[in-house]
Formats: C-alpha cells, sequence, structure tokens
C-alpha cells in the first residue's frame, strides 16, 4: 500500500486532496498522512518515508523549495518523489521545483481528482523506476568492478603462464642436452661392454685351455684337490657365460634400430624355438602346449620374437618345481587390438610384492639353489620389447607357477583369424 504525505498548512486543501484521492478507483488503496508545516513535515517524513509528498509551495513557517532541499538531505540520492502544488500558475517557482528535485507540479485551483491522481501516480512510477535504473547501475559497476578484478587476475595468470612457459622451455632444453648426453652415454657404454666382452672372449679361452692341461698333467698331493679343480671349472664356466651373455645383450641392443619387421608365422617359430630346447625339455619331462589359433602370424623382427620366446621358455624349464613334472603353456591373442604373447609355468613361482621391482634387472636371480645362470635372460626380454613401445605383465605365485603377458606392439596391423579376451588375473607392470 503506497503512502502519500500532504503538506498543507490549509486544513481545507488537504482534505480536499485527500478526498480528490479517495474518490479515484486507482489512487483509493493510498494510505495519506497529514503535515501543516515545514517541521511537522519533516518529522513525518523521517518516520513515515512515504511514497510520495504532495508539497505546498505557501507554507506558515517555511516554503516549498527550502522544505524539499531539507527532504533532500533526509532521502537517499534519486529516491525522494515530490509533487509540488503552486498558487497562481507561477511557471519560474514550477521551473525552480523541478531543478530542486520535484518530479512533477500542479497549480493550485486548476486540476481535479483525475489530473491529481495521474500526476501523483505518474511521480512514484517515475521515482521507482529510477530506483530501479540506479539499483542496475550500481549492479553494472559492481559487475564492472569484478571483470576488472578478474581482467587483473587473468592478466597476472597470464603472466605466471609465460613465465612457466619459459621455464618449461628452458627445462626442456635442459632435458633434450641431458637426454643427448645420456644417448652418447649409453651408447659409449654399450660400445665398452661388447668391446670388453669380445676383447675376453681369447684370454678366457686360453686360461680354459690351460687349465685342462694342468688338470690333465699336474699330479697335487691334496685331499681337497678334487673339490679344488671343481671350484675353478665352475668359476671359468661362469666367466665364460657371463661375458657370452653381456655380448648377447650389447650386440641385440645395437642391432634393435635396424633389423626389419616381418610377418611371422608363430607356431613355425615355436617349433624351432622348441627344437632348441629339445635337450632342456627331455630332462625336465616338460610337456609344453601350443595354442596359436587366435592370432596365428605376427608382425615382428623374426629375431627378436625368437630371443623373447626362447628366453622364456628357457626360463621355466630351469625354474620348474622339483616334485612334479614342468607343464608349459603358450598361446597368442589380442587384448584391445594388441597383439600378445604368454607363456603360463607350474614352476618354483615367485614373491611379486618382494621381487617384482628388481625382475627384470641385470644379473638379478631369484632362485639360485634351481638352476645355474646369469640373470640376463628376463633382462633382455624386457630390452626388446620395451624397444618396439611394448611392455610385460607378470602374474607370480609361491610354489604354483609363473605366467608372463608380453604385450607386443606390432608395426603393422596383424591378420589373426580371431580375438579372445585375456584371462583375468592380477597382472605386475614392471615399465
Amino acid at each position: 500500500m503506497k503512502k502519500i504525505l500532504l503538506v498543507d498548512d490549509s486544513e481545507q486543501d488537504r482534505m480536499l486532496y485527500k478526498r480528490y484521492l479517495s474518490k479515484h478507483a486507482d489512487c483509493a488503496t493510498f494510505q495519506t498522512y497529514e503535515a501543516g508545516s515545514g517541521e511537522e513535515a519533516l518529522a513525518q517524513f523521517q518516520a513515515l518515508r512515504p511514497d510520495c509528498v504532495l508539497l505546498d509551495y505557501n507554507l506558515l513557517d517555511t516554503d516549498g523549495l527550502t522544505l524539499l532541499k531539507e527532504l533532500r538531505d533526509l532521502a537517499p540520492a534519486d529516491s525522494l518523489c515530490v509533487v509540488m502544488i503552486t498558487g497562481g500558475g507561477n511557471e519560474r517557482l514550477a521551473v525552480n521545483a523541478l531543478n530542486g528535485g520535484a518530479l512533477d507540479y500542479l497549480v493550485k485551483q486548476q486540476f481535479d481528482k483525475e489530473l491529481l491522481c495521474k500526476t501523483v501516480m505518474h511521480a512514484i512510477e517515475k521515482n521507482e523506476w529510477r530506483q530501479g535504473v540506479a539499483r542496475h547501475h550500481q549492479e553494472l559497476q559492481e559487475v564492472n568492478q569484478q571483470l576488472r578484478a578478474s581482467v587483473e587476475s587473468l592478466t597476472e595468470a597470464r603472466q605466471q603462464i609465460n613465465h612457466q612457459n619459459k621455464l618449461l622451455t628452458l627445462t626442456n632444453q635442459e632435458l633434450a642436452t641431458t637426454n643427448q648426453e645420456l644417448a652418447r652415454t649409453n651408447a659409449d657404454l654399450d660400445n665398452f661392454v661388447y668391446a670388453a666382452s669380445h676383447d675376453l672372449r681369447q684370454p678366457v679361452h686360453n686360461l680354459r685351455g690351460l687349465f685342462e692341461e694342468l688338470h690333465r698333467t699336474a699330479t697335487v698331493n691334496d685331499p681337497d684337490a678334487a673339490q679344488i679343480w671343481q671350484l675353478l671349472d665352475d668359476s671359468l664356466r661362469a666367466l665364460t657365460t657371463t661375458i657370452t651373455d653381456l655380448s648377447d645383450v650389447v650386440q641385440v641392443a645395437r642391432q634393435s634400430g635396424t633389423l626389419i619387421a616381418e610377418p611371422v608365422r608363430v607356431a613355425e617359430l615355436a617349433n624351432q624355438v622348441l627344437q632348441t630346447l629339445r635337450p632342456q625339455l627331455q630332462a625336465a619331462q616338460a610337456d609344453v602346449q601350443t595354442d596359436f589359433s587366435a592370432l596365428p602370424e605376427l608382425t615382428y623382427v623374426r629375431s627378436n620374437l625368437r630371443t623373447i620366446l626362447l628366453n622364456l621358455l628357457a626360463n621355466s624349464l630351469k625354474y620348474r618345481h622339483p616334485e612334479r613334472p614342468a607343464r608349459v603353456q603358450v598361446c597368442t591373442y589380442l587384448a584391445a587390438g594388441q597383439p600378445v604373447l604368454e607363456v603360463s609355468d607350474n614352476g618354483l613361482g615367485m614373491n611379486m610384492q618382494v621381487h617384482g621391482k628388481e625382475l627384470f634387472q641385470l644379473f638379478r636371480r631369484f632362485h639360485p639353489q634351481a638352476s645355474s645362470g646369469t640373470g640376463v635372460g628376463l633382462f633382455l626380454v624386457n630390452r626388446l620389447v620395451q624397444s618396439q613401445n611394448g611392455h610385460i605383465e607378470v602374474d607370480s605365485r609361491v610354489g604354483e607357477g609363473t605366467t608372463f603377458r608380453v604385450y607386443l606392439q606390432a608395426v603393422a596391423p596383424a591378420k589373426p583369424s580371431g580375438e579372445k579376451n585375456a584371462p583375468q588375473h592380477t597382472a605386475v607392470d614392471h615399465l
């Protein structure tokens, strides 16, 4: 309900204005209040905060323009709604009233209830519109301030990003330089190991010949002579094997970038590997089952694939369980479009939580009591697989066996006769 304050020192005029407003349908709901002097008007205004003030210019204790100024001091900026009522049609007074903050004016004796109601309603609507504009303007200012703050934050963030990019660029350059140095160092180390292992072969061969000649001709009067001769023989054999394995590892690394991938029939390659391992298979009474129906052919470097399969099978035979015949299963299939070579056995197995991180390190052995060796085989397999952007997953349990899943990176799409899902298992990724 709108509140209207009537300020006039004439009680009759105030009654007339109230009557006019109450008789008009659009203004009948207005709640009117009265003030007969400027002092009373100020008190009523502060107490009521009316929606509109009908202000007569001629008052006993002041004039309308002075009171208008005082009301403006009490009201928030651009929120005062005043309609000035002048006498005698004084246009100059009306202009001064409008310039002083009044929203409209009326001339006494020249308006009826229709004009009075329309003027008051128009003044109230104009004041509400003006306040709405002021609120929107304030909101826009706040939004602009927020946008300026955001722009400043973005500018600062952009500067920080540019600074970080410069640091990253410098870091990348340093890493590139370091990588080049590491590549040169690795190449130098490979060349050194290859040269050293190659150059050591002949001296070791000479030592072997001298040892055999000494063992054949020398007479040693010592009860432990047989054991000493055996220890010397074992040491020479271990030294020869280590030098040979090192040479093989480096030679494979030196050739990996020059070998060309080709379509390989996995069954034919597996048969060749099994023929090579025939003595070990017979000694272990091993049963090797193969299934290449899901992926009979894949594109890979033939010699690398042969080395991978040979070492995995040899590993299964070396670490077979002493209480049961060795059983090995070999298969190939596709997993998410990537060819997989799987070799599973029922051998000794290993604790992956303890040894998993060391499985593919050079010269690491986890069952030295079971078989002789240098621990180079799995290192070599992992290196060959990584060189083609592949990886190896291992599932193993102590006393039950081990499964190697070699995810090969095919150079060209293979054409398998079918695809099967990889077995469900808990895998350990060692790359």
